[in-house]
């Protein structure tokens, strides 16, 4: 998903769930800096590089892919954008790295998503957002994997749009780097061919370009791993599902219903709204940010400020080192640590190495990287108080 999603929908949906127009702005702004939480910008804010929840096309280029680079890739993508649907999905007559990567593929409603939410709870709102971030792109990133790999996220020439009079087109993709997509011509903007399985082209859903971050967008195409099985992916439907969610799970984290339960979808919250809702979503368009603000707007009767990625900066370091934790981004550094380190952990705990070792902080305490020795003394420091 892209910023209209989840920084201006992200605050219909809380807002929807009972939060104030603060708190909701602070959740969207979360939310969104997931996307923007690279180790570049970290270095320069001289912050707990392990924090990283994404990574630009310049480090992506230049990214590792050995044993080592390819674990740490999958770290930072299968936590923030492809959270796996089944860790224990069976496959038949498949090697142990075949199996490795498939249980990587993403899916919504699975035993990860109830556990980012569970995460969450009784947390900062910075980890509300990062969670609802998690979440969405469960619906959006479904099928593809959080890990460079030819055989599980390559997509072919049968790749067509489903249009809404029930015709369809076949999509055509270019390979540009940094290219805008065409809608009008159907040119959509897709990752470098690479015969390598760990090719960082090879990465989500590189290969199908941005189409899975369109809300509009109907397609369908032949993965190599479902045997080749044709997959329609319908998103306005699985988007309006996302947002539903998401509306669940903040009534949950806010403490207005007693569990969240998976495979739920708050329609009635969204019920007032659902015509105008429905009419972002199926809009043939690059970027809902207007529309979605406007929304906003009108559920809140407030001003949405436009995100600023720097917004939080000069607080971050303005502040002694000791106090960082409790400044805007510290709170969402500590938050993405967490989320990391939970994820990283069930996929270790499941048998599957790709993602590398990893020791669940919460039962071991502080055994391995530098960086989340904050998030121990953060813990720390909260049973304290």
């Amino acid at each position: 998903m892209q910023m209209d999603f989840h920084y201006y929908a992200t605050y219909c949906a809380a807002f929807l769930a009972g939060y104030s127009h603060e708190q909701a702005q602070d959740i969207a702004y979360s939310a969104q800096y997931v996307d923007c939480c690279t180790r570049t910008l970290l270095n320069r804010l001289r912050a707990p590089s392990s924090a990283v929840t994404t990574q630009l096309q310049l480090e992506m280029a230049n990214a590792r892919t050995d044993l080592v680079g390819l674990q740490d890739i999958t770290r930072i993508w299968a936590s923030f954008h492809f959270l796996p649907g089944d860790l224990h999905a069976r496959v038949k007559a498949a090697s142990p790295l075949y199996k490795s990567k498939y249980r990587l593929i993403c899916n919504p409603n699975g035993p990860l998503a109830a556990e980012t939410v569970e995460l969450a709870k009784g947390g900062s709102l910075q980890a509300v957002g990062i969670a609802m971030h998690v979440i969405a792109d469960t619906w959006a990133h479904r099928y593809f994997a959080g890990t460079p790999s030819l055989v599980i996220n390559n997509t072919n020439n049968y790749f067509y749009e489903l249009l809404p009079d029930g015709s369809e087109l076949p999509v055509v993709f270019s390979h540009i780097p940094g290219g805008a997509d065409d809608l009008e011509k159907r040119v959509f903007n897709g990752s470098i061919y690479s015969g390598s399985e760990t090719s960082i082209m090879n990465l989500g859903h590189g290969r199908a370009g941005h189409l899975p971050d369109y809300s509009f967008m109907r397609y369908k195409y032949l993965p190599a791993w479902d045997n080749y099985e044709e997959i329609i992916k319908d998103n306005p439907t699985d988007y309006y599902k996302a947002f539903c969610q998401l509306i669940h799970a903040m009534k949950y984290l806010r403490g207005a219903v007693p569990e969240f339960r998976l495979n739920y979808y708050d329609t009635e919250a969204a019920a007032p709204w659902e015509e105008e809702i429905w009419a972002i979503l199926r809009k043939r368009q690059l970027i809902a940010c207007d529309d979605w603000k406007a929304l906003g707007e009108k559920l809140s009767g407030r001003e949405i400020e436009d995100f600023d990625v720097k917004r939080h900066e000069g607080e971050y370091l303005n502040l002694p080192r000791a106090e960082q934790n409790h400044s805007f981004l510290g709170r969402f550094f500590l938050a993405a640590l967490a989320q990391k380190s939970m994820v990283t952990n069930r996929i270790f705990k499941s048998g599957n190495l790709i993602a590398g070792f990893s020791v669940d902080f919460a039962e071991k305490g502080f055994q391995g990287i530098q960086d989340f020795k904050k998030l121990i003394e953060a813990v720390k420091e909260m049973r304290h108080d």
